[in-house]
């Protein structure tokens, strides 16, 4: 059973996906950052100082925030477009590097030796 465990464990599958986890937590905190700490400030400067997270709606003794909900949702936006973005940035950056290895793949090749002692038969004859 130790052995079935070990040979599981040290699956080539399962050792990708603990570094696309510990990989993807790292990026998570690098936009997260980002959007905190640069694009927030920028919206909210754009926006006049506006802070969605202390609108509330209050009824009795019962407060209802909704501007931290309001908050949350920009804040998803503001990361879903940041991906977006970096993905578009790599996948154009990718793209580009393909087109060069097509381009250097895809140079003119010589003539083949046929060709060749075609033309030198022709060039004989005259």
């Amino acid at each position: 059973m130790l052995q079935e465990f070990k040979d599981f464990a040290m699956k080539g599958n399962i050792v990708d996906l603990a570094v696309a986890v510990v990989i993807g937590a790292a990026f998570g905190k690098i936009v997260s950052s980002l959007v905190e700490n640069l694009i927030t400030p920028l919206v909210g400067i754009l926006m006049g100082g506006v802070s969605f997270a202390d609108m509330a709606w209050t009824y009795g003794e019962a407060s209802f925030g909704y501007g931290a909900f309001l908050q949350s949702m920009l804040d998803f936006v503001i990361v879903a477009f940041v991906l977006f973005m970096v993905i578009k940035a790599m996948n154009k950056a990718q793209n580009m590097t393909a087109k060069e290895e097509e381009e250097v793949a895809e140079e003119p090749a010589g003539p083949t030796q046929e060709e060749l002692l075609s033309e030198i038969r022709d060039l004989l004859k005259k």
